[in-house]
């Protein structure tokens, strides 16, 4: 008997640049500025006045992105809506764990605050 086996290929189909970009543009500021991870956290910081940038991932529960955003409307602080859920926030940031929640307080070298703003 000869058999052949035809393998099917699956070829990965390449996210649009936009988030791409951005994943990019969070590797920076992982790298070079100050952020920080979580819901208390960010509440923390923006009480005090400190962030700059809040990005939320898309599975955040409802509740918690409405209490978000109106500290957010409160500081003045810019807020983005990640694509992506907790993990591939996560991952955008380097980390081996889910992230609901990222704050920044300092860009450093990313001008990630400039993109979002013009968005």
């Amino acid at each position: 008997k000869n058999t052949t086996h035809f393998f099917h290929t699956h070829t990965m189909v390449k996210k649009s640049s936009k988030s791409d970009n951005l994943a990019a543009r969070l590797a920076l500021v992982i790298k070079s500025g100050k952020y920080q991870l979580g819901f208390r956290q960010c509440l923390r910081s923006m009480r005090g006045a400190q962030a700059k940038l809040v990005i939320v991932s898309s599975n955040t529960p409802p509740l918690r992105k409405s209490e978000i955003e109106y500290y957010a409307m409160l500081s003045g602080t810019m807020i983005h809506h990640y694509k992506g859920n907790n993990v591939e926030l996560g991952t955008a940031c380097g980390k081996l764990f889910p992230v609901g929640v990222l704050t920044i307080l300092d860009a450093g070298d990313s001008d990630i605050l400039r993109t979002i703003k013009s968005q």
